[in-house]
């Protein structure tokens, strides 16, 4: 097997280029929108405050549902000749990545694109402060850096240039030592490391389970499975997959704060696992968290394998191109580096204030005209590629947890966001087409198309003239025209195959995307202040969960036993107006054993009587 050097190691490749955008279209239209806000200026603009709340108070505040209703009552774009010059007119094409975009299917007017013109001059002045260091994430005091990462001479000073330079060399000199075998697991018989088990939750997942499902080679030198969720039975599956090849199993534990509860939960269940067969953990266990995190501390102490880490400013959904996404790809034999470049070509491109040189801007354009700037329809995405099927998951993450806000930057209730679903073409034909096509109109369609359907010289023809990848060209482009026939709009993406340059380019050009989008509509993309909310619920209901059980033990102790009814447990819980959560907890607890009911049942709770079973005399609930 060919070492992983040849994959990570240094390489005039990932120096960044200068995009050369070319269009199928000879000339740019007379009217193609141009937004100098370059300046040469090398002062430092590193700034204490949103860029983004510069943006117009009374941009912020436009009537833009009225406007774009009057835009929309020209309708759609049908007569085919001008339907090809529009399509011909608004195609983008990125020739070195081989990507295009096509948002002929969208029907947006010129007068939108003019009205719109002010609010991507603020975008794009916005983006050019954010990548020089400004705080993008104004409600955390941090800057928004995951575009240093593909490109670390763009970071803001040299510390942090060095921070990710270092930290890349780190993961590919590891990932190489591992595939080689130098590091080797203490007590396999197999001789070398053969399996990894990653540890994570949200954006420590997504990204990681998007680019193996895309990327990993048929037979990868290391398998990957994850542990993402805190379902028992999950992580029970998981080991139980592993089997014996737990002794050469890497464990990736992801977790920015080391403190997420679903990823602790995960890490003690693995580390119960390997007890139980005898392994030291310690000398399987790799952690990508952040410096003196309590993560970090355990495994330094500990002695785990290897500690990555994870930066303060880049965000869990868009750390795929940071330790977070690169060491499990590089591990599985997958060139981290070609992804880097894919990626930072595409930042290039969408740097352009040019709106129709930059792809990134194109699709925050067709978000704004489809949803009215409110979210009004939801965006589904369709890959026509198997391996692609998890971008939609991805994107979910990041377009959702970014986009949906609850405010914007000047304070103002906005309840804004974009819902985003989809599944895989042509699978998608025997799902939910039906309803697309002619049920309720509340989408716009993201199609991805791949060109190349399998690898030079091993394609074959199933009937004369036709190949299994000519029948599911055939449902993309028919799905896409029959839509459009009955006024449902759509984007195509296309690219000309799945490989790490492509990766990165897609993963960058949404990333792009969202940040533009979210200034047009004035909000903060790079917090998650609902996901706070919602842990912080969980661990209401989990110390509600500890009285209730120190309530029941000390009942259980006594002589006789005392059976509550929930009035009773919620009266000693000084809880009387949580009846409804302790009844939802009590039910949990008797279904898995941790409580007995004494009277009555669970579908008709004012019948319930409960107990503990035993007496835990050292009341560990209190």
């Amino acid at each position: 097997m060919a070492s992983l050097s040849g994959l990570c190691s240094s390489s005039s490749s990932f120096k960044p280029k200068h995009n050369r955008i070319t269009k199928l279209t000879p000339l740019l239209r007379k009217d193609s929108l141009a937004f100098s806000t370059r300046s040469n200026s090398n002062s430092n603009l590193v700034a204490t405050h949103s860029v983004a709340r510069e943006i117009s108070a009374d941009l912020s505040k436009t009537n833009n549902v009225g406007f774009l209703k009057k835009a929309k009552q020209g309708g759609l774009v049908k007569d085919h000749k001008a339907l090809w010059r529009r399509y011909v007119d608004w195609l983008y094409q990125h020739k070195e990545l081989g990507l295009y975009l096509d948002v002929s299917r969208i029907g947006f007017s010129d007068e939108f694109v003019a009205e719109m013109e002010p609010r991507f001059e603020a975008a794009f002045k916005a983006m050019e402060e954010l990548e020089k260091g400004a705080i993008a994430n104004p409600d955390e005091g941090r800057m928004v850096g995951h575009y240093w990462l593909r490109n670390a001479k763009l970071a803001p000073n040299s510390f942090l240039r060095v921070q990710i330079e270092n930290t890349l060399d780190a993961v590919c000199k590891f990932a190489d030592d591992v595939i080689s075998g130098k590091i080797k697991p203490p007590s396999s018989s197999e001789g070398r490391f053969t399996q990894i088990l990653s540890v994570g939750i949200g954006g420590s997942a997504l990204g990681p389970q998007f680019v193996a499902e895309a990327l990993a080679p048929d037979n990868p030198p290391l398998k990957i499975r994850f542990i993402d969720n805190t379902d028992p039975a999950g992580i029970d599956h998981q080991i139980a997959q592993l089997g014996s090849e737990l002794a050469s199993t890497l464990v990736i534990v992801i977790s920015k704060s080391g403190g997420t509860p679903e990823t602790r939960n995960g890490l003690l269940e693995v580390q119960k696992a390997f007890r139980e067969a005898g392994l030291d953990f310690a000398k399987q266990g790799i952690a990508i968290t952040q410096e003196n995190s309590l993560l970090d501390n355990t495994a330094r102490i500990e002695g785990w394998v290897a500690r990555f880490p994870m930066f303060d400013w880049v965000g869990g959904r868009t750390s795929e191109m940071s330790a977070v996404g690169l060491l499990p790809a590089a591990l599985q034999g997958i060139d981290i580096r070609e992804m880097l470049v894919g990626a930072s070509m595409m930042d290039d491109a969408t740097r352009s204030t040019v709106l129709r040189n930059n792809p990134a801007a194109l699709l925050a354009l067709c978000w704004y005209w489809e949803t009215d700037g409110v979210g009004s329809k939801d965006m589904v995405v369709l890959p026509y590629k198997d391996s692609l099927l998890l971008f939609s998951r991805y994107l979910q993450q990041l377009v959702m947890e970014s986009l949906g806000k609850e405010f914007d930057l000047d304070g103002n209730t906005v309840n804004q966001g974009i819902s985003v679903y989809g599944n895989k073409g042509s699978t998608d034909q025997h799902a939910y087409i039906q309803q697309l096509r002619e049920g309720v109109h509340n989408f716009f369609v993201t199609f991805i198309e791949v060109l190349r359907d399998r690898p030079p010289g091993h394609d074959w023809e199933l009937e004369p003239g036709v190949t299994c990848g000519d029948y599911l060209f055939g449902m993309l482009q028919g799905t896409r025209s029959a839509l459009y026939a009955n006024d449902r709009e759509s984007i195509t993406v296309t690219v000309q195959e799945v490989t790490p340059r492509s990766v990165g380019a897609l993963i960058a050009l949404y990333e792009r995307a969202v940040g533009i989008y979210a200034s047009l509509v004035n909000i903060n993309a790079y917090h998650q202040p609902g996901v706070e909310a919602g842990k912080k619920a969980a661990g209401e209901v989990l110390a509600l969960q500890k009285r209730v059980l120190a309530v029941l033990n000390e009942a259980s102790c006594k002589e006789p036993v005392e059976p509550l009814t929930l009035e009773e447990v919620a009266d000693r819980c000084h809880a009387p107006e949580d009846i409804e959560m302790i009844y939802k907890i009590i039910e949990h607890m008797a279904a898995n054993d941790r409580a007995l009911i004494a009277e009555g049942n669970c579908g008709s709770p004012h019948s319930l009587k409960v107990f503990l079973g035993e007496c835990n005399v050292d009341e560990l609930y209190a």
